[in-house]
């Protein structure tokens, strides 16, 4: 039923905006020569499209002349495929302050509960194929092979030469023709890695220059890292963007930050997969208001080689000294700084020496301790995540359920558009898509068109 109806929300919500405020090129028309399209009915095409999962502009070119809802909502106009695409490319930036404003119109209608934040990431197929991406390893790997084949069709004409080979007459100008091939292919990898060692990026993609090999469970996909900042009320979006970085990693804060921006509070409590754990990030959350519950992931060999887990070694902050298994006393300290990151390595080489139970304890040679200088932060997490244990079950249930629908209702598994930026538009688009079906769903095309227009 929301569907025959979602028009009229659509309609509503779209009259409602200010196009050229968010940036939407166009939107007052030159004095002379013919008009072009108003931005409102070509935002009012995707947003139906989005929503029926049609986003071709091809397929909506083809839906605006056969499809009666979409003829009643754009009043006959029947823009061409060229029009319609260009419209998206033109206008990507402004597509995220249309989410806004949806997010905001969401907040007047009470959907949202401002308690708790659930953040993830998910990998989306960019459109370059895994054979057009390359890294370091990769093209070393491509010239090393090409050399190798290059020895040998020059030692085979080598043989040729010298008549010891069995061939026909034809064989040496195959020889020549794959040789030829071969060094072309050879240079053009060549070219790759010398402009890849001079950029200092690690990967590079010939179809989208952006996109980058990411792995997603037991695969590796070319594409795009889409974070989202889920309410945990009704599992509205509240804040989205797309990366291309790896993971998870140190995004929680700014993720986190602009959703808790976007509901206008003070603080707010987020949780979030063990991807996104580290130590700076955390901290950087506490200090802009976030209330941070990241589960700590199992790093490292230790548990696995039968050794004792850090968890063991219990910290004492008056004597700024560990107490290890054994019931000795770590204070000897030394401060150390890599990248940045600065740690304070804990022994006691006396007392280890004699341990009984040094077999078990940590790997390193002088049996250290490494810890984070401001790793409070982080004990103090733990200490919220064992008083709330059941929080991480929030968050799957809450942040999985968009991208669920994205991938699979939507069947938005994979990006149209080239680049990141283009890709924050159209992913925007994505998101904004889903929020108004969620919306609709919980209070109707009238409760919708109401709050539009008080």
């Amino acid at each position: 039923m929301w569907r025959r109806t979602a028009r009229f929300g659509i309609d509503a919500f779209v009259d409602d905006l200010d196009l050229g405020e968010a940036g939407f090129h166009r939107t007052r028309p030159k004095a002379t020569g013919r008009p072009g399209y108003d931005p409102a009915d070509m935002l009012k095409l995707y947003l139906y499209g989005y929503l029926n999962r049609v986003r071709s502009s091809r397929r909506l070119e083809a839906e605006a002349t056969r499809n009666l809802e979409l003829i009643w909502l754009l009043r006959g106009l029947r823009p061409d495929y060229k029009t319609i695409a260009d419209f998206r490319r033109d206008n990507r930036g402004a597509f995220k302050a249309v989410f806004r404003a949806f997010v905001v119109l969401c907040r007047k209608l009470d959907l949202f509960g401002r308690e708790l934040l659930a953040a993830d990431g998910t990998r989306l197929k960019a459109a370059n194929n895994p054979g057009r991406n390359f890294s370091r390893a990769k093209l070393a790997r491509y010239i090393a092979a090409a050399d190798e084949r290059l020895e040998g069709y020059l030692a085979e004409l080598d043989a040729i030469d010298r008549g010891e080979d069995g061939h026909g007459p034809g064989r040496s100008e195959a020889l020549a023709a794959k040789i030829a091939h071969v060094r072309e292919r050879r240079q053009a990898q060549a070219a790759m890695l010398e402009q890849l060692n001079a950029s200092g990026e690690s990967q590079i993609s010939l179809t989208d220059p952006d996109a980058r090999a990411m792995v997603t469970g037991q695969k590796t996909t070319v594409g795009y890292n889409a974070q989202v900042a889920v309410d945990a009320k009704h599992k509205l979006i509240v804040e989205q963007h797309v990366t291309n970085a790896a993971t998870d990693m140190g995004l929680l804060a700014s993720t986190a930050g602009a959703a808790k921006v976007a509901l206008d509070l003070e603080r707010i409590d987020a949780v979030a997969d063990m991807g996104y754990y580290k130590g700076e990030d955390i901290e950087a959350c506490e200090a802009n208001g976030i209330t941070p519950y990241v589960a700590r992931p199992e790093r490292g060999s230790a548990v696995a080689n039968g050794r004792f887990p850090k968890e063991r070694f219990a910290y004492d902050p008056e004597a700024d000294a560990y107490r290890c298994p054994g019931g000795r006393l770590l204070d000897t300290r030394y401060r150390s700084v890599t990248n940045g990151h600065v740690s304070i390595q804990y022994s006691s080489p006396a007392a280890c020496a004699a341990c009984t139970i040094r077999a078990r304890c940590t790997g390193s040679r002088w049996r250290r301790i490494n810890r984070w200088e401001n790793e409070a932060v982080l004990e103090r997490m733990a200490k919220r995540l064992a008083a709330r244990p059941g929080i991480l079950n929030i968050r799957r249930e809450t942040v999985e359920h968009p991208f669920g629908s994205i991938k699979q209702w939507m069947n938005q598994g994979a990006f149209l558009m080239r680049v990141l930026e283009k890709v924050r538009g159209e992913f925007s688009l994505t998101a904004l898509a889903y929020n108004l079906r969620r919306a609709i769903t919980l209070v109707g095309i009238p409760g919708l068109i109401r709050a539009v227009t008080a």
